[in-house]
């Protein structure tokens, strides 16, 4: 990740210095006086190649911003760089009329909103900067940061003092950008001479309550062990209930491997109790494919299937494209990043409310871990389902009870599936969301 985000730093700082060659395409700008956002102004001949240079400049610095692997005190000043690239951006997508300062005519003509627009992201944008320098070189505590902030903060104050007089305003704006692409490379040097961060699988997160037959809960893509809290209150009355969350999911930590249906069975079976002792295995949604793997492959330690919602398409193609698996693998890394975190804060409470049709109380889907996880486990459905297949063809089901609860029991591929597994349909209420608060005393029946 460190390597993405300094090529990305770099990338930004080559385009954010595309004004040098303005200086020999476009004479009518003065080099003393005007300023670099007239290179781009909507009058001059290289208007379009300028502005697409400030454009892809700041979406560089949100990218490499982006990929950065988080670390918790530095948020502010990843966030103040990342808001000095959006203005960027936005700054280049509203152009100034015409040269202001270069051309005296222009500043007496009224401007548009975007020219107004350009200005004030442009103050923006420095601020912005200055902001992003001075929080990191807080905590980097490096001669070199604190030398490039203070001497970028004095170049800003003399371009604000150079307009005011209306003169060399463009020098030292010039000599002030210049310094912010010497910042920008050098926070690409110092992100890649840092350690990259080892991601390093932790215990899953198990709850366990309720004495007697053993019941072990796999949930559903996404779902964490909070959403069966109403099933295993009514099952833990007789059983002993195990729940747990999957890498990533809940409150377990992520795996810097991508999920496959053996590492599941896998997973399984170390949460089940030893031979010969027996398991009810509750799973909802995908997590049927690793409970039916789990009972195929260790046919002696289950005494009974209980499928919600079971996902049972597992269709007839290959497993997966080469980029869903080369992105799998770089999922886990990208959800320790500033990106992922940032999405998953936005978008992972209207994720949970849309699943689950509720507030996100804990607040488990606001993690760049758990929307990684996610997104990693769609990923990994084609190659799970090819796993299964093979599985299926290979192993026989053993003879113990399966029940399939589902709100749709006419679904023909359920029915495949409940002849396949000799299986009782059972139908429930039909479901507004995904994952819902389950229906507790028809499973519990079904147990």
């Amino acid at each position: 990740m460190y390597v993405l985000a300094a090529s990305a730093f770099i990338a930004a700082a080559v385009l954010y210095c595309a004004w040098i060659t303005g200086q020999f395409t476009t004479p009518a700008v003065d080099r003393a006086h005007g300023f670099v956002g007239e290179l781009a102004a909507r009058d001059q001949p290289w208007t379009r190649l300028f502005r697409v240079s400030d454009v892809l400049s700041g979406l560089a610095c949100l990218a490499g911003v982006a990929v950065v692997p988080r670390i918790e005190r530095e948020w502010p000043g990843w966030l103040a760089l990342a808001a000095f690239g959006l203005f960027t951006v936005v700054g280049g997508v509203f152009p100034l009329d015409c040269a202001a300062l270069s051309a005296p005519a222009c500043a007496r003509a009224p401007g548009s909103a975007a020219h107004h627009a350009h200005v004030v992201t442009g103050v923006l944008a420095t601020a912005a900067a200055l902001t992003a320098m001075v929080l990191l070189s807080r905590r980097w505590r490096t001669a070199v940061a604190w030398i490039v902030t203070g001497l970028t903060g004095l170049l800003t104050a003399l371009s604000a003092a150079a307009v005011a007089a209306g003169q060399l305003a463009g020098l030292a704006q010039r000599l002030q950008v210049t310094l912010i692409a010497v910042w920008l490379v050098y926070v690409a040097l110092r992100l890649l001479v840092r350690d990259a961060p080892t991601l390093v699988p932790g215990p899953l997160h198990v709850v366990r309550q309720g004495e007697g037959p053993a019941v072990l809960i796999a949930a559903g893509a996404a779902a964490a062990w909070c959403h069966w809290d109403g099933v295993a209150a009514e099952l833990s009355r007789g059983h002993r209930v195990t729940r747990f969350d999957r890498p990533g999911l809940g409150l377990s930590p992520a795996s810097p491997v991508p999920p496959t249906l053996h590492g599941e069975v896998a997973r399984l079976a170390a949460l089940a109790p030893a031979h010969p002792e027996r398991v009810t295995v509750i799973a909802h949604a995908m997590a049927a494919w690793h409970a039916e793997a789990f009972a195929r492959l260790h046919p002696l330690r289950v005494s009974a299937l209980v499928l919600v919602d079971p996902s049972c398409g597992t269709g007839r193609g290959r497993d997966g494209s080469s980029f869903r698996r080369a992105f799998g693998g770089w999922l886990p890394a990208l959800g320790g990043t500033w990106g992922a975190t940032a999405l998953a804060r936005i978008a992972g409470p209207v994720l949970h409310r849309l699943l689950c049709g509720r507030a996100d109380a804990r607040g488990l889907h606001r993690k760049g871990r758990v929307l990684a996880a996610t997104v990693g486990e769609w990923l990994a459905r084609p190659g799970m389902a090819t796993d299964l297949r093979r599985i299926r063809s290979e192993h026989a089901f053993p003879d113990v009870p399966v029940t399939v609860l589902c709100a749709n029991v006419r679904r023909g591929c359920l029915k495949r599936l409940a002849g396949e597994l000799n299986a009782r349909l059972v139908p429930l209420p039909a479901a507004r969301f995904p994952v819902q608060p389950l229906a507790s005393a028809a499973i519990a029946d079904a147990v």
